[in-house]
Parts: structure tokens; sequence; C-alpha cells
């Protein structure tokens, strides 16, 4: 487990109480509790959460610190950036303009920005779903001292213009915010209004949210929280990606309140029609959990829609679940991963339905010990990066010694030490079988993850998530 020297002084407990909590007082209790555990466990300053049930706030907490140096509290109208939520803004104004006969979601880029890179092969639907193969932008050793400084569209595609897709568009998923940059210069062009402006008369004054800006903003927005992430162990003030390189990909501010006043105007259909919602919420060709700025998954076997968001600083949550009527969004100000402000969600959403919660981590019959003796063992080396490579086959063997396992080290030991390890059943895909576990760490925080063997007991295959 991870161990930050800086917990102590965070003294992560509610510093403000729920201003409407109509939950009854013993889950109330444990909401808090957990978000407590996970916090102090992730070393996370600050963070706010809320629940509405059917569109009534039900519970709303603030805990720790927005700036930890100053000692100043997280309050319930706290200011996060909201990072990839953006995102659905994004697409939301794409399909208004398309419902005013502006644009075709349908059509290439090339109609709209004819000199874009691989504007002849991707349409504006594959880049609003992750499927158009566009290379990434905010990739590279170079990304973060980039970012923080002021970008134009030109200079944000120079760093793309020159590769090739990742994939043929349309055949698979991959997430790429290089779309939604170009999906920014589309409405733009198609709406003769910025980016920005389109966004503030379009969608947020629509939605009546009042209390929404972009990273520009951050410095006269008085309750905006400070950013801040681990490195080695330490705690540190993260820097601020700029407006114009986060832009359509994710450069919004709000608080929970306001992101709530969103929610409901995207799924009533003031903002776009219903009908387009449907679009947004249907999984797309290539994918089988994005539509067109949301994800549709699961969360203990329960439907969800909703997205997570990330910047150097920040990661937040805004999940809702259709068969409970429950919308859960979390806003924390650490940009660590795993991502805290998803923990939470998690961790929120099981100590409202414990029974959920419970099945989820009931063990599938038919769970071979000798398998999963041999799961625990390869996920702990994995962890420590120094696998004993007599436990792969000669396949996976030779990936490993290439430098994968370096990067699943990186990957999976911010995890820490599992609690326990859950059999989840088996599945058969191609020529493999695979014994797939959900892995917890504590509340909110697990992982599932599958190992495929051969008939000499090798590890051929490896899953997370």
């Amino acid at each position: 487990m991870r161990l930050f020297a800086l917990v102590s002084s965070l003294l992560l407990v509610a510093l403000a109480p729920a201003v409407a909590n109509a939950l009854d007082p013993a889950t109330a209790k444990r909401i808090d509790t957990d978000a407590g555990a996970l916090l102090q466990r992730t070393g996370t300053p600050g963070a706010v959460m809320a629940i509405y049930k059917d569109g009534r706030l039900v519970f709303s907490q603030a805990y720790g610190y927005r700036d930890r140096e100053r000692r100043l509290p997280a309050t319930l109208d706290t200011w996060f950036e909201i990072g990839s939520i953006t995102k659905q803004f994004t697409v939301a104004a794409i399909l208004q303009l398309q419902e005013a006969g502006k644009l075709d979601i349908n059509a290439t880029l090339t109609t709209y920005l004819p000199d874009a890179p691989h504007a002849k092969e991707v349409t504006l639907k594959q880049l609003m779903s992750h499927t158009s193969g566009m290379p990434e932008y905010l990739d590279g050793p170079d990304v973060e001292p980039w970012a923080v400084k002021p970008a134009t569209f030109g200079q944000l595609m120079a760093r793309i213009k020159d590769k090739p897709l990742d994939f043929p568009p349309g055949s698979r998923w991959s997430y790429s915010n290089t779309g939604y940059a170009l999906l920014g210069r589309v409405i733009e062009v198609t709406s003769h209004e910025s980016y920005e402006h389109y966004v503030k008369t379009h969608l947020l004054t629509v939605a009546g949210m009042t209390h929404t800006y972009t990273v520009a903003d951050e410095s006269r927005l008085p309750g905006m929280a400070k950013g801040y992430r681990h490195t080695e162990g330490k705690l540190e003030p993260a820097p601020v990606i700029h407006a114009t390189v986060g832009w359509a990909a994710g450069n919004l501010v709000s608080t929970v309140d306001d992101l709530e006043r969103w929610n409901v105007a995207l799924r009533s259909g003031k903002v776009i029609r219903p009908a387009d919602y449907a679009l947004m919420t249907t999984p797309v060709q290539g994918s089988t959990d994005y539509g067109l700025g949301l994800f549709i998954d699961s969360l203990d076997d329960q439907p969800r829609v909703g997205h997570t968001g990330g910047s150097f600083g920040f990661t937040t949550s805004n999940q809702y679940f259709p068969k409970q009527g429950i919308q859960i969004i979390a806003f924390t100000n650490s940009g660590d991963n795993p991502e805290p402000g998803q923990m939470l969600v998690t961790s929120t959403f099981e100590a409202l339905y414990p029974d959920i919660a419970t099945a989820a981590r009931t063990s599938a019959a038919g769970e071979n010990p000798a398998t999963t003796a041999v799961t625990r063992k390869v996920f702990a080396q994995l962890q420590g990066g120094n696998e004993d490579l007599s436990l792969f086959g000669d396949k996976l063997k030779g990936k490993m010694s290439a430098g994968l396992s370096g990067r699943l080290a990186k990957q999976l030991s911010v995890f820490g030490e599992p609690s326990s390890f859950i059999f989840k059943g088996q599945r058969q895909d191609k020529d493999k079988t695979w014994s797939d576990y959900r892995i917890e760490f504590g509340p909110g925080n697990n992982l599932q993850f599958g190992v495929a063997l051969d008939a000499e007991g090798k590890v051929v295959g490896i899953s997370i998530g």
C-alpha cells in the first residue's frame, strides 16, 4: 500500500455540513467514512461530492482543502477543472449545429476543414466517438512544458500532421483528444463563432449554468481549487494546462451544482433533441462502451452513463445510473491515477446499494485454486516489476523482456496491495481460456484482471480493465 508522509497533515475529514441529506443516517455515515478513508489513502487534498435522486439533491459534502498550503477548505461551491467532461459539451454543440442544418456528422472532416490532417479519411462521428484513429496531440516527452503555454489550432495540429492514423477509421476504439480539438475548430467554422462563445451562448446559458468557466478564468475565481499530484510519493502543486491547449477536449471548470444543471438539461431535451441524446448514449461501431462524448458501461453490473475528467492536478467523475435514477458527481484536486474522482463515485454507489456491491464481490462457481494462486503471484510480481519470467509463455516472455514489464509495473504499482482477489468466471476468446478476477484495494478501488494459461500452466495472456 502506498504511504504518503503528508497524509496526517491533510485532515481529510468533512469540513462542511451537507446542504441536503435525504439519506438515512447510517448510509450517509458510511459514505462519509468511505470517502474519508479513500481520500486519506490516496493523499488527495480535497474533494466535493453530490448525489441527486431523480434530479433532486439528496446528499452533498465537501472534504479537505481546496488549497493545502493556505489551509483553505473545500466547499460545496468550490470550482474544479472538469477535464474531459468538457467533451460532452463539444458533442452537444456539434449535434446542435447538425440540427440547424449547418453540418452532417457523417460527412468527412474535409467538408469543413479541408487542410486538416487525414481530413478525407475520417468523419465527424468517428472523431466524436474516438474511432477515428487520430494520433494523440497530447502525447510525447515534451507534452507538459508545451501544454502549459498558449498554442494556436495550427500548432496543435503540427504535433500530429506527419503521423499516420493509428488504425483504419471505424475499425476500433482508442481515446483521442485530437479528435475533439478538430471538432472545436469545426464548431467555429460552421457557426462563425469562437468555440468559447458558442459554448457559453448556446450551451451554458441554455442550461442555466452561471458558475462554469474555462481554465483561462481560474485566477479570477475566488473559490478555485488548486490542483495537486504526487511525484515519487510527494504531494506537489500541479501545473495548469493552458486553455488553448485543453480547449474543446477539456478546458472547462465548474461546480458540482452547475454540472448537475447540465446533466438535467442534456437529458431533458433542453440542449439537444431527445433523439440526439439517444445517439450520444448508444455505443458506436468499433466500441462496446462509448457513444458520442459519453461512456455507456456498468458498475457492479448496473448500467451507467457518464464521463470522467482528468488534468494535471484534478480528477473528476460525472456518472448517471438510469436503473436507480441516481446521479453521482465527484470532484477532486488530485491528478493521480487511479483516479480519486472515479473511486469516490464507486465507493458512494456501493454505500448506497450494499446488496449490489455484495453481489458484485461474490465469487463465481468453478474457481480453480491453482489458477488463482498463479494469478495472485503474477499480479504481485507485475506490480513490483521483478516478475519471474518462467511464469510466462515464450511470446509473452519476450514482450516482458522488451519493456512491457516496466510499463505494467508503472500502471499497477499505484494500486497498492490488494485486499481481496475475487474469481468472476471464465471466458473463451479465440484459442485462449481466460480466468477473470476482481481485485479489491479498498473502498471504491478495484481492478478487473484476467489471465490465460496454456496446457503447461504458463501465462500466455494478461487482460487489465
